[in-house]
Order: structure tokens, then C-alpha cells, then sequence
């Protein structure tokens, strides 16, 4: 029989929904306190600047920039809308709405921007996204995966396994509708699955990236492509060295811009702008040593590119020409000590931009400013929406910090505890973001999965560094941590927990860290590598990489950071592999999964409770069933965060006698 502290949980919903009855009330009363907030699902400026449609937990509505009421657009049966775009002329919106069900289903419904003229154009059952006016405004082009029985997307929970495995593999191809006939013709081949398309500029075809095979594992390896819009023919432009995102035809049909970089998921969108001849040919790239990472673009004119990046930590805009960026060394744009996107819970800086990008519209929001709607010359936007405008942060100050590793310059941000008294000493958490090819931003975080604003509640310091193989700071940062794992991005991070002991008033006997994925696999590597660190919370963390290469359904994502697989090069991983040294763990370790992940399978948390318990490390293990690398449902997603503070609340009380 296990001690008390050796506990293997499976949490049934019933469990879950009693969890608040046993926790610790204090820290319970803490996360309860955090506000809530609307959450806008999305924002789209029209093409001629004038309106943004916009989509606020499922209600769409379009509302003037130059001010005034919005009004709602409303499909039959109140359907939860999604993925809203503008038709060429910006007379006309384009829209899915949901349909209640396991299964996604979906139906593509058009109207009239001032809110009339409701037409369902197409009943969409599987999995259907990214609907798309051809420029003469006859079709729309929408991503559709027929009969799909999940969302599509390696973050979702997992469809279990049974039968012949392989045998069944769901593509994602560009179908169409004619605007006029309700027609749905599904364009592209059925063995390719395509991630990202644009429209050519003459609606006869378009510049898509895609590959062959499973969807989840293969867009590390997707290329790009022209597609014929009537035969669906197939032509590569471009094979990337690394990762692609963000596809976008220029005005003249005749180049692609979009961006190349290490990137570790689709929809982390971190690198450089690159242009390739549509008739294919060498790329170029217009951003070559930027000191910023560039997440999303638009054709703004015949020769510009406005491009939206992580610059230092912070959101940047700035604009390039098929000549390349004026100077490759340094930023030279606008910055905001805020994230700006299209949606609330983006990853990764973004806007949506007018045709002329004389406007754009976007999210803004910040560590304690909440987010709303804003549109107007780009970084001069004026306020659309005020739906938080009740909402106030009562978590401490959130400061963009910087430190020293030898040579390397390292940014992260640094939560401070409420009413910060420099007199008092205070824990501090470390907070390892995913990725690794991504970043933390001053963002409004309060709700969410992992949440440590609550930390800052109860009188801690929260740093969320972002390390070598993190954006902000160029591609070659970015890269800096292929093939060292654990290496270089592990002593970023604990040179910052040195420099931030160093600064403010910590308390070094009490420091925790966590993460969930790749900080997940930080978390296990860490303890393996110091006892720094008198709690731990891994989240979803990678333990063994050999075993790891064999379980997860995204096995392509390792050879870009490793260079070959772990069979062809195993030196390589077990340097970094954190069970080859298990036997240096100390730190009392709270491990978190879900039990249908397929990004970082279950198995690799149980291998490292297992060993742990041998070890006699304090160890607690929680496994949430139904749930994927990120968690669905909102009271797994509490429970998550409520176990992590109170991990953190005993073991640091544990050191105060």
C-alpha cells in the first residue's frame, strides 16, 4: 500500500466537481477571486477599413471604425459563430456556425454587413474551419475535414485507438461553395491534407501549405503549393528547410509571402518573412537577423508587407518591401508592452489588416488590462468595445525583466506579489512556457489552464523567462537550442532565477517551478539537474525520449530540434533525456495529464511517477480523463491550477518552520 504522498489519481467527473470541497480554502478563495471576462473569439476589419465584424463567445456582431453601436448578425437557431470573414467588396460577411453534438458539425451561413439577406449556404458535417470569399466574390473556399469525429488539431483529445491502426486517416482538403448554386465541391486530392490557403488574386486557384499523410504529424513537413481551384492539380512552389506559416498571395498573382522558422506547432508562428515566386524558384528572406520574431502578415500593397511580430518580449508592427527589411539589426516600428492579436486566447501576435493597411483591427490586451476590441491606423487604434470595461486585475505588477547569461541576453516577464513591500521576503515560482518555439507576453491570463496570477495573490513572485529556442529576439535565438535540450535554455532560466534572487526580496529557500509540455519537460529536467528548487508541478512533461518517439502521433516535430530520429541518432536525446538521471531528484513533484493526449501521451507522466516513487521522492500524480494536450473543460482546467497552488502552498510552508 503507498504512503499518503504517493498518490495515482484517475479523476472521475463526479471527483472533479467536488475538488473545491477539499482544497485548502485560502488558495481555493484565491483562484475564485481572479475576474472573469467576455472572451473575443475574434476580430475582422473589413477591406476597405471602414467596419470590423467580430465574434464575443459566439455572438457575432459588426460595428463602424469610425464609431457608433454594433449590431448582431444572427443565423437560425442561435448557432455559436465562428470563424467570420469579409467578402472583396466589404459589403457581405462569411461565417460558420456550430451545431450542438459530440461529433462537429457545422453550417456556412452569409449575410449582409448591415445584418440582412441570411443565407445558409452549406450543412458541413466533420470537422470545418478557415472560410475564405474568392476575390471576385462567386465561391467561398472553406477547410473541411468530412465525417471528422473530433476537432481536428494534435492539441485535442485523441480518438481511441481500435481496429487496423492507420487505416483510417481524415484529410483536410479545400472544398468550395458557389455563392450562387449552394454547390459544395471538394477541390483538393484526398490523400493531401492542407493546413493554410489563399486565394490567387484571379479566384482561379490558390497557394496553400499541405502535405501528405496524418494531418497532426505531418506539418512540420508540409510544402508549399499552387492549386488549380477547378482540377485540384497540384504544383510545389517551395520545399521550407524549417517550418511555414502564414501563406499570402501579393496583389499582382505573382509572389508568396509567408514565414519560415523553427517552429514547434502549428499555430506558434515564429520566424522570418520569406518571398517566393508563385512559378516557383528561389525564396528569399526580407527579415534575415531581425531581432524579432514575425507571427503574422498581410499584402498591404503591390510592394509592401506589414508584418506583426514578438519584438523583446513585446508586440511589434512593422512594415517590409520585396527589398527586405531596411536594417536587418535592429527594430524599427511600433511597440506595445501588450499582446495584440485577433482573438483573446492567441498564442501569438497577430492583426487583421485592411486592404491598403492604412487600418487594422485588433485585441489588445495585457498582464492587467483586459482585453478588448480596438481598430484604426495601425498603433494610433481607436476603442471599439468596452465589454470588460467593469473588469479590474487584483494581482500584482507585471514588469519586463532582463538578465545575463555569459553572453546570451535573456528577457522574460516578472509577476510581482500584490502589495508588494520591498521589507518582505517572498517565494517565487518559475513558470516554463510550452513550445519550446514560442513565448510569454504580457498577457491577461486570469482562467486559464496553469494560471499563476493567483500566485501573485498569495504573495509570490511569478517569472515567466523566455530562454534560448524562445521568439522575441531573432531566428538564430530561436534556434539556439537544437540539439541541446537542456542545455543552454536550462541555464537561461536558472541564471534568471539567480539575477531575479539578486534584484528582489526572495526568499531562496522557497522557489518552485512548473511548466506544462515543453515546460513540462523542463520541470522533469530541472529537478534532475539541481535541488534548487523546493517544489516542482510538471505538466504534461516528456520523461523519456526514447520511449516518448514512440508513443506520441507527432514524432515529425523532433527532427528539426534533434536533426534525425532518436533510432538514428540516440546520443543525441540521451544527453537530454531526464530519466538517464532520475536518480538526482530530490524535489517533491506534482505530475499533471491528460489521459488522451497525443502531443506528450499519458505513459511518459506515469514513467516518471513510477520513478519517482522508487526513488521515495514525494511524488502525486493526476490524471484527467477525456482530455488532450490542452484541457477542455473548464472545471478540469480549475482543478489543474488549484492543484498546482496548493502544491506550492505545502511544500513552501513546509520550509517557514
Amino acid at each position: 500500500m503507498n504512503p499518503p504522498r504517493f498518490r495515482f489519481s484517475l479523476l472521475p467527473c463526479l471527483f472533479l466537481l467536488s475538488g473545491a470541497a477539499v482544497a485548502q480554502d485560502s488558495v481555493a478563495a484565491a483562484l475564485d477571486s481572479l475576474p472573469a471576462i467576455k472572451k473575443i473569439d475574434q476580430v475582422a476589419i473589413s477591406p476597405d477599413g471602414r467596419q470590423v465584424a467580430y465574434i464575443v463567445e459566439g455572438e457575432l456582431s459588426v460595428a463602424a471604425v469610425a464609431g457608433g453601436s454594433s449590431h448582431r448578425i444572427a443565423a437560425e437557431q442561435k448557432l455559436a459563430a465562428r470563424d467570420v470573414t469579409w467578402s472583396a467588396d466589404s459589403q457581405h460577411v462569411a461565417w460558420l456556425g456550430d451545431l450542438p453534438g459530440e461529433a462537429p458539425t457545422s453550417q456556412l451561413w452569409t449575410g449582409s454587413a448591415e445584418g440582412g439577406n441570411l443565407v445558409k449556404l452549406a450543412d458541413l458535417k466533420g470537422y470545418a474551419q478557415t472560410p475564405r470569399y474568392s476575390p471576385d466574390g462567386t465561391k467561398i473556399g472553406v477547410l473541411y475535414i468530412e465525417d471528422m469525429p473530433r476537432v481536428a488539431g494534435p492539441l485535442q483529445p485523441m480518438t481511441p485507438l481500435a481496429g487496423v491502426v492507420g487505416e483510417k486517416i481524415y484529410e483536410q482538403r479545400v472544398a468550395v461553395v458557389d455563392v450562387a448554386t449552394k454547390k459544395l465541391t471538394q477541390v483538393t486530392p484526398a490523400d493531401v491534407y492542407v493546413y493554410e490557403y489563399d486565394w490567387m488574386p484571379d479566384s482561379k486557384g490558390w497557394v496553400a501549405t499541405a502535405a501528405h499523410g496524418s494531418g497532426d504529424n505531418n506539418w512540420w513537413i508540409a510544402r508549399l503549393y499552387a492549386i488549380d481551384a477547378v482540377s485540384g492539380e497540384m504544383r510545389e512552389i517551395y520545399k521550407p528547410k524549417w517550418q511555414m506559416a502564414e501563406p499570402h498571395v501579393s496583389p499582382d498573382g505573382k509572389s508568396v509571402a509567408f514565414i519560415e522558422g523553427l517552429m514547434s506547432d502549428e499555430g506558434l508562428t515564429g520566424g522570418d518573412v520569406m518571398m517566393v515566386p508563385v512559378a516557383g524558384g528561389a525564396a528569399r528572406n526580407l527579415t534575415p537577423g531581425i531581432k524579432a520574431s514575425p507571427s503574422s502578415l498581410a499584402w498591404t500593397g503591390a510592394d509592401r508587407i506589414s508584418f506583426i511580430a514578438n519584438a523583446d518580449g513585446n508586440s511589434g508592427y512593422a512594415v517590409v518591401t520585396r527589398a527586405g527589411y531596411p536594417d536587418s539589426s535592429a527594430w524599427q516600428g511600433w511597440t506595445g508592452e501588450e499582446l495584440i492579436a485577433t482573438n483573446t486566447d492567441a498564442w501569438v501576435p497577430g492583426a487583421s489588416f485592411s486592404r491598403d493597411g492604412a487600418a487594422s483591427a485588433v485585441v489588445r490586451q495585457a498582464a492587467r488590462t483586459p482585453p478588448e476590441i480596438w481598430a484604426g491606423p495601425t498603433g494610433q487604434w481607436k476603442q471599439i468595445t468596452h465589454l470588460n470595461q467593469n473588469v479590474r486585475a487584483n494581482w500584482g505588477e507585471s514588469r519586463n525583466v532582463h538578465w545575463m547569461n555569459g553572453d546570451t541576453r535573456v528577457q522574460g516577464w516578472l509577476m510581482l506579489p500584490k502589495n508588494y513591500d520591498p521589507a518582505k521576503n517572498y517565494p517565487l515560482i518559475v513558470s516554463v512556457h510550452g513550445g519550446p518555439s514560442w513565448a510569454c507576453l504580457s498577457q491577461w491570463q486570469a482562467g486559464k489552464m496553469g494560471d499563476m496570477t493567483a500566485g501573485s495573490l498569495r504573495g509570490w513572485f511569478v517569472l515567466c523567462p523566455n530562454p534560448r529556442g524562445s521568439y522575441g529576439q531573432g531566428e538564430a535565438f530561436t534556434q539556439g537550442n537544437v540539439k541541446d535540450f537542456g542545455g543552454g535554455d536550462y541555464r537561461d532560466i536558472m541564471a534568471g532565477v539567480e539575477a531575479m534572487i539578486k534584484e528582489f526580496p526572495i526568499d531562496a529557500k522557497r522557489i518552485g517551478i512548473r511548466g506544462h509540455s515543453y515546460g513540462g519537460y523542463m520541470t522533469m529536467w530541472a529537478e534532475t539537474q539541481t535541488t534548487r528548487f523546493t517544489a516542482a508541478v510538471a505538466g504534461a512533461g516528456l520523461s523519456d525520449w526514447l520511449s516518448y518517439y514512440g508513443l506520441n502521433d507527432i514524432d515529425e516535430w523532433m527532427i528539426p530540434f534533434f536533426g534525425a530520429s532518436v533510432y538514428d541518432d540516440p546520443a543525441v536525446y540521451q544527453k537530454s533525456d531526464p530519466i538517464r538521471f532520475v536518480k538526482n531528484v530530490k524535489t517533491p513533484t506534482l505530475i499533471l495529464v491528460g489521459d488522451s493526449d497525443g502531443e506528450v501521451p499519458m505513459p511518459q507522466s506515469i514513467e516518471w511517477y513510477h520513478a519517482l516513487q522508487v526513488m521515495k521522492v514525494p511524488t502525486e500524480m493526476v490524471v484527467y480523463p477525456y482530455e488532450g494536450h490542452l484541457f477542455n473543460r473548464p472545471v478540469d482546467a480549475r482543478d489543474y491550477t488549484l492543484r498546482t497552488l496548493e502544491w506550492f502552498e505545502e511544500w513552501f510552508a513546509k520550509k517557514t518552520d
